[in-house]
C-alpha cells in the first residue's frame, strides 16, 4: 500500500518511476539478508530503500547481529552499483536503555560508514500516534502511510 501511494505521488510530480515492494511483513534483517541475492537477480534496480530492523527490535535480537546483517545487505547492494536510502528505526525504551542506545546507533553508524542517504526514523511523526496507526498500535493506517510516503519521497528526490 505504501509503495502504491509513493509511486502515485512521485508520478504526479512528473517522475518516471516504478516502485517494487519487496517487503514481507514480519521479516527481520536476517530474512532480508537471506532474500537479497534473489531480489537483485529478479529485476534491475536504480535505488533500494532498506527498511529493515523494526522486527529485530520487537524480537530483541542483539543489535550487533542486526547491524552485521544490514552491513552485509548494504555491501551486496553496493557491489551491484545500486543507490541506497537507509530508513532508520529507533528502539522502544521498553527494551531497556542499554539495548536502545546500541540499537539506535545502528543506522547513523552505517549511514556514515557507507555514505548513505539516511532517514533517521522512518516512522517520525507517526509512531505512537493512535490516529495514524491501526488498532495494533504498530502498523500505520492510511493517514500514517501518507506521512511516511512523504518522508520517503523527499529522500528519493534529494538523491536524484
Amino acid at each position: 500500500h505504501l509503495s502504491v501511494v509513493l509511486e502515485k505521488s512521485l508520478k504526479s510530480d512528473g517522475y518516471e518511476i516504478q516502485i517494487f515492494n519487496s517487503s514481507i511483513s514480519g521479516n527481520t534483517s536476517s530474512d532480508g539478508l537471506d532474500r537479497i541475492e534473489d531480489e537483485l537477480s529478479d529485476a534491475s534496480y536504480d535505488l533500494i530503500i532498506i527498511g529493515l530492523g523494526a522486527n529485530d527490535m520487537l524480537r530483541r535480537i542483539n543489535p550487533d547481529q542486526t547491524k552485521q546483517n544490514l552491513e552485509d545487505i548494504i555491501n551486496i547492494i553496493v557491489n551491484n552499483d545500486i543507490k541506497i536510502i537507509l530508513a532508520g528505526m529507533v528502539a522502544s525504551p521498553t527494551n531497556g536503555l542499554s539495548y536502545k542506545k546500541k540499537f539506535d546507533k545502528i543506522y547513523p553508524d552505517l549511514s556514515k560508514k557507507f555514505e548513505l542517504e539516511l532517514i533517521p526514523f522512518l516512522l517520525k511523526g507517526v509512531a505512537l500516534n493512535p490516529s495514524l496507526n491501526q488498532a495494533d498500535g504498530i502498523h500505520p493506517n492510511e493517514k500514517g502511510v501518507l506521512i511516511i510516503s512523504e518522508t520517503l519521497k523527499n529522500s528519493i528526490i534529494k538523491l536524484n
